[in-house]
């Protein structure tokens, strides 16, 4: 008994001293421990030594596989289908909003909509497979393939998983929804062609795009409104920055339909729905004339990718996110623009800070604004607030005087506007500005494109239901110029 008591003394005593040695050895190592493994240590080891072993296994980011570029652009919109197209009639001037054909609107006083009358996706797509598509799906489609196009990026099975879809939409199945459960209330449910009733979602044109161009690493669809395509572009640069996939196509999509139509005309949201604001209907940014939205229509895409693989496939770079600023105003919680700058202040500064550069920095501001009094007038008031006296020598055009407001997909539009501004040297007009209002007084770039130098833009997008965020993005010379201060910083920290 007492020889048995001795054994599991020494055996005891074996185990202690084979723990203390694990303990020395894995020191020595610097292996890096979880947070379970942290109990394990002994408690008076000096913070230094246990900072470095936490810290010693922990890999560095290549700093370019963290910023993101736009390699393709692909639109279809009221003014133009396809890139140059569409730059051609923004720097002209030429506006795609005209007289509604796709509904009778003979007893409504708003009678306009940025409207593409001349839509025909099966020039771009072939006619297989576009019976069962609804108009929304079949935008996207086909602004997704000029995207990859332009792009020069080819899925096929070496990175289908590797590439990702991500669309913002609000409006876009209301036109499907609303015909389908038509059927179904007037004939019966019976009647319903079961085929249709995938447009009803509203991740179905995301999803129809990931199935026509064999995209299965990643499929999201975004909602929040008028900022769904800013969100869709900042969710996109997330997931690329979590290495869930290397490259994402990402843009929005809004069709025109006469219950979308309807839903705005009834708020008195619409130009000249409103007799008190006037009987002109035009989409008049800025100008003391303005009376109401005109809606638009569209899909814009855009190719996004870390610039470490942009560079090794040798894509042609259009500029570079730079940084977003988001932020979200409960005041704001109706159809109807309400007299508060915070939130767009907030999401302007925030982007400012997010891209490290100030004010003076930014050479362009793509405006949200879409001839509202109220949101026109918040927009000019929070531009002075953020920039001061900057503001009133900077530059700032509203693409939606040409192309409506397509809620949803517009910041798309603006995305290209500015990349096109930055890449051509040209800054496209904010059209029908002709009486100047007291309560908007900065630069609008009226009625004529203007020649100018852009490297970095800010992009606005802000909804009457308190949503706002804004993005930066900047020039390909900006980049090669770009400090890398924050991996800097970071190396020192882990060091």
């Amino acid at each position: 008994m007492g020889n048995r008591i001795l054994s599991i003394k020494n055996f005891s005593v074996k185990n202690l001293m084979d723990e203390e040695k694990r303990k020395q050895d894995r020191r020595k190592q610097q292996v890096p421990i979880t947070f379970r493994d942290r109990r394990r240590f002994d408690r008076r080891m000096q913070m230094d030594e246990f900072q470095k072993l936490l810290f010693s296994g922990r890999r560095v980011r290549d700093p370019e596989k963290d910023r993101m570029v736009i390699t393709g652009i692909g639109v279809v919109a009221p003014n133009g289908t396809g890139k140059d197209q569409f730059w051609e009639s923004l720097t002209k001037g030429v506006s795609g909003i005209r007289p509604i054909t796709m509904f009778d609107t003979d007893k409504y006083s708003s009678r306009k909509a940025g409207e593409i009358t001349d839509f025909n996706a099966a020039r771009f797509l072939g006619k297989k497979g576009l019976r069962s598509l609804d108009r929304s799906t079949q935008l996207v489609n086909v602004a997704a393939r000029l995207a990859l196009e332009d792009s020069a990026l080819e899925v096929g099975q070496a990175n289908t998983y590797d590439t990702g879809v991500v669309v913002g939409t609000t409006m876009g199945s209301v036109h499907s929804i609303s015909e389908f459960d038509k059927t179904a209330l007037i004939d019966g449910p019976s009647y319903v062609n079961p085929a249709l009733f995938p447009n009803t979602v509203i991740n179905s044109p995301a999803s129809q795009a990931s199935i026509m161009f064999d995209i299965r690493g990643l499929n999201a669809t975004i909602s929040s409104g008028f900022c769904s395509a800013l969100n869709a572009a900042l969710y996109a640069c997330d997931c690329i920055r979590l290495n869930r996939v290397s490259t994402i196509l990402t843009g929005a999509v809004e069709e025109l339909c006469q219950q979308t139509f309807l839903g705005f005309y009834k708020n008195g949201c619409l130009s000249a729905s409103n007799p008190q604001q006037g009987r002109v209907e035009q989409s008049m940014p800025f100008d003391k004339r303005r009376n109401g939205l005109i809606l638009g229509e569209g899909a814009g895409f855009l190719v996004f990718e870390d610039l470490r693989h942009a560079r090794e496939r040798g894509a042609k770079v259009y500029g570079e996110i730079a940084g977003f600023g988001s932020a979200f105003d409960p005041s704001q919680n109706s159809s109807i623009y309400h007299p508060h700058v915070d939130g767009a202040v907030k999401a302007m500064q925030r982007a400012l800070k997010d891209s490290h550069v100030s004010a003076q920095d930014i050479d362009l501001i793509c405006a949200s604004a879409n001839s509202t009094l109220l949101g026109d007038w918040l927009e000019t008031q929070a531009i002075k607030e953020v920039f001061g006296e900057r503001a009133l020598t900077l530059p700032i055009t509203a693409v939606k005087s040409m192309l409506g407001e397509g809620y949803s997909v517009t910041g798309s539009f603006q995305i290209m506007a500015g990349l096109l501004a930055i890449n051509k040297g040209i800054i496209p007009p904010t059209i029908n500005y002709q009486e100047k209002d007291t309560a908007c007084d900065l630069d609008y770039v009226p009625r004529q494109c203007r020649k100018a130098r852009v490297s970095r833009v800010m992009i606005n997008s802000f909804s009457p239901n308190g949503n706002y965020i804004s993005l930066i993005i900047s020039s390909e010379e900006s980049i090669n110029k770009r400090k890398e201060t924050l991996y800097e910083q970071e190396k020192c920290g882990k060091s």
